[in-house]
Formats: C-alpha cells, sequence, structure tokens
C-alpha cells in the first residue's frame, strides 16, 4: 500500500490542531511541553520511508525562504499577542527592569556568542556576528508557558512581565546586529559602512520602527473604541438577534490582526523595523480602555492563529531534524548551544538584573528562562537569503541544536521553576503592592466587570 506524502502531511497536522489544547494541559503535569512532543513527532514521522519531502535550508534555498516567510508570520502573530496581553501602563517607572535586559544582557549575549563563534568555531567575522545576533533575542513563540497571561487576570507577577517584553522587544533589536552581519560579508577592516550601518539600521530603523507601531496603535485602537465597540451590551445582544449571529465573535480579532500586519508593513516601507512597530502598536492599543473586554476576545482570536501556525513551525522544525540539518554539527558548536544556554545568558541576565529588586530567585528565573527558538529561525534564514555567508551548513546546525536544547530544557524546567518562584512570592518586587493600576478610571458601557491587571 502506497502513501501519499500529501495526504500523510495533512493527518499529521490535523491530528497535530486536534490534540493541541488536550495534550498541553496533560503534558504540563508531567513536566513537559508541547513543542518537545510536536518536534519529536514531526522527527519521528519525517524518518520514516513514506517519501515526504526533505526540508534542509542549508542544501535548498528555497526551503530557507520558506523558512523566513514561515518563520516571519508566527513571530508577527506572537508579538501581536504578548503585546495585547501586557496590562501594564508604559511608564519608565513601570518599564524599568526590562531596560537593563535589552542594553545589558542582549549587546552581551551577542558578543560573547559571536566571539565563541569566530574563536572556538572558526567563523569568519560577518558569520560569527549573524550567529550571534540569531541566538541573542528570547523568543516569543515557544515561550508561551513563561508569558504573561490573557488580559484581564487578576495578578501581578514581574518574572513573567519582564520576559514577555524582553521577548517583545529584542525580537526586533537584534535586526541591527543581523545587518550589520550582513553589512560585513566580504568587508576586512572598518570604514564608512559602519557609520551607515549605525545610522540607519541602529538608530533610524528601531526609532522609526517605534514611531510607526505607536501611531498605527493609537489611531487602531481609536477607530476600534470609538467607531466599532461603543454600542452597549443591550445594544448589542438586540442587534445580535436581530441579525441571528453574535456581533463580537470574530471581527474583533480581524481588526487587531488587520491593523498590526498593517503597522508590520508600514514599517517595513519606510526602513524601520517591522517587529518592533506590531509590538509597539499592540501595546499602545492595548494601552486604551485598558477594562474592556475586546482586548480578551482579540487576544484569544490572535492566540488560535499563533496555535495553528505554531503547530506547523514545530512538526517542520522535526522535520528539518529529520533532514540534516545538524549533519555539519560538532562538539565545539554544540558546546556553544550548551554555554548559551547555561552559562551566558543567566550570568548576562543576572548582571542586567543587579538593581532589580526582584529576590534572587526571581532576578535567576529571568536570566535562565530566555528561551530560544523561531526568531532565531527567522534571523538566521533572513540573512541566508540576504548575503553569502560563509559555513552557512554549520551555522544551521549550531542554532538547530541550540533551540532543539533550548526546547528540552526550557521545556522541561520552566513551569516547576515559575511555581516554585511564585510559591516563594519571589515573582513580585519587594516592597511593592501585588495589584497595578488601572489604564481607566471608569469602565466603559460596553465592558463588562473591571478586570485588574494580569501582569
Amino acid at each position: 500500500m502506497e502513501f501519499d506524502p500529501r495526504i500523510v502531511m495533512f493527518i499529521v497536522f490535523g491530528a497535530g490542531l486536534t490534540l493541541a489544547v488536550t495534550l498541553e494541559r496533560w503534558l504540563a503535569k508531567v513536566w513537559l511541553s508541547l513543542p518537545i512532543l510536536y518536534v519529536a513527532v514531526g522527527f519521528a514521522v519525517w524518518s520514516l520511508p513514506l517519501g515526504l519531502p526533505h526540508f534542509n535550508p542549508t542544501v535548498d534555498g528555497f526551503d530557507a525562504l520558506t523558512l523566513e516567510y514561515a518563520t516571519e508570520f508566527i513571530v508577527i502573530a506572537s508579538l501581536m499577542a504578548a503585546g495585547i496581553a501586557i496590562d501594564r501602563p508604559v511608564s519608565w517607572a513601570n518599564w524599568r527592569q526590562i531596560w537593563p535586559l535589552l542594553v545589558i544582557a542582549m549587546p552581551l549575549t551577542i558578543i560573547a556568542v559571536a566571539l565563541l563563534g569566530w574563536w572556538a568555531l572558526g567563523l569568519a567575522p560577518a558569520s560569527a556576528i549573524l550567529l550571534g545576533a540569531a541566538l541573542a533575542p528570547t523568543d516569543p513563540v515557544l515561550a508561551r508557558s513563561v508569558q504573561v497571561g490573557p488580559p484581564g487576570e487578576d495578578q501581578r507577577h514581574d518574572v513573567r512581565f519582564s520576559l514577555t517584553v524582553e521577548a517583545g522587544l529584542n525580537d526586533g533589536l537584534a535586526f541591527p546586529f543581523t545587518y550589520l552581519a550582513i553589512a560585513a560579508v566580504g568587508m576586512t577592516a572598518l570604514g564608512s559602512w559602519t557609520f551607515e550601518w549605525a545610522a540607519l539600521d541602529l538608530v533610524w530603523r528601531i526609532f522609526a520602527g517605534c514611531l510607526v507601531g505607536w501611531a498605527v496603535g493609537r489611531i487602531g485602537s481609536w477607530y476600534v473604541f470609538e467607531r466599532e465597540a461603543d454600542a452597549p451590551l443591550e445594544e448589542i445582544d438586540e442587534e445580535s438577534e436581530s441579525s441571528g449571529r453574535p456581533v463580537y465573535s470574530t471581527s474583533e480579532g480581524l481588526i487587531v490582526l488587520g491593523t498590526l500586519l498593517l503597522a508590520y508593513g508600514l514599517a517595513e516601507i519606510v526602513e524601520g523595523y517591522g517587529f518592533l512597530a506590531v509590538f509597539v502598536g499592540a501595546v499602545t492599543a492595548r494601552q486604551r480602555e485598558n477594562r474592556s473586554r475586546y482586548h480578551k476576545i482579540s487576544h484569544h482570536f490572535i492566540d488560535q492563529i499563533e496555535q495553528i501556525v505554531l503547530v506547523a513551525v514545530l512538526f517542520g522544525f522535526g522535520a528539518m531534524l529529520a533532514s540534516g540539518v545538524l549533519a555539519a554539527l560538532t562538539w565545539p558548536a554544540a558546546l556553544v548551544g550548551v554555554a548559551l544556554i547555561f552559562i551566558i545568558r543567566p550570568l548576562s541576565g543576572l548582571l542586567a538584573e543587579l538593581n532589580c529588586n526582584l529576590p534572587m530567585i526571581g532576578k535567576l528565573a529571568v536570566a535562565f528562562l530566555g528561551v530560544r527558538g523561531m526568531g532565531s529561525i527567522y534571523y538566521l534564514a533572513y540573512g541566508q537569503n540576504s548575503a553569502d555567508f560563509e559555513q552557512i551548513d554549520l551555522l544551521w546546525a549550531t542554532v538547530s541544536f541550540t533551540i532543539l536544547l533550548s526546547i528540552i530544557v526550557h521545556g522541561i524546567f520552566s513551569g516547576p521553576f515559575i511555581r516554585h518562584v511564585e510559591d516563594l512570592r519571589a515573582h513580585i518586587h519587594a516592597g511593592e503592592d501585588t495589584s497595578m493600576l488601572s489604564l481607566s478610571p471608569e469602565p466603559r458601557p460596553s465592558d463588562t466587570k473591571p478586570a485588574p491587571s494580569s501582569d
């Protein structure tokens, strides 16, 4: 009996979607995570003699392009969900624990990984910088278990808040160093190109991404709350009965998804960072009408899209492993991944959190739970598709091994670690209240019961 590979993939993907929610709850009880299982299933299925297509970006440029587009979309969806979930008002004081993670931990991680790549792996400077840029950002996709919950949850959690915002912002801030690696290809000395990189890729693109995200978030939230979500609940119920369909079922998510995709596209057109625009736009929109149920419905819609794409990407990553992406892996390359997970990120994270008044176990949780994932694949695929990097197979092997190690280690320990931190009451800044001030002093007529912050 012959199997049509296309039908086999439909079966695997359909079963994965159907069982995702049930398996995620069950796996949490046995210290496992959904990514561990789905990557293992993808590896097992693609290892069988079923004639499934190989998926290896080191030997096929089309696979690299496919990876870039697929991971680009899932990172966008994850940034949307993360931004909408953040209830905490944006201010320097409220977000003071985040900035050191971005300006200290992330650059130190890039430098350390790049130096290891150059010294231990013998990479050319451009390839070493690309390795550091790809592996430095924490991932908003695979870090679902350590991020803040849906909007409106009545709890404050400084550890989850730090990890969520860090993942949201550094996924865009890794791009300047990806562009630095691309610009450095073929260069043998510093020159005017470094000043152009600093002015365009480091300063302008970050500024433009934040500005576009803020503007689109403001305009989008005005459109939603002044034009679309202004009717009281009684009118909504009457309209639902008269039309025979629920008025607020999917339109919220469609508007938010469309708005934030618009932010991404506009930012890229003006040469800003689209990832940064998406996250800033989502957070900006979230600041308006904080108590509205609109945010929770929108978050649920985006979260469903993210889960659908995530299942496909996890199976795809398992297929990559089965297709030989680790063939070029060496012991030094594996040790680079081990060093990043267990030494570089924890130490740089702790250094960044020195002045934070979280208890030490809370600081350690923030420092250690820096998950690596789909963002790293995106940056590496983007770099490969933009320039001719030397030893690209070794880069893919190192990044893939590090992601696999992160999926296993963080997938097993993140849940118990977070629960242990919560049991010790170490997830809240010492001497601070457990509740957050609401962003809206009074609920709108169309809103349900007020819900305090989720972080």
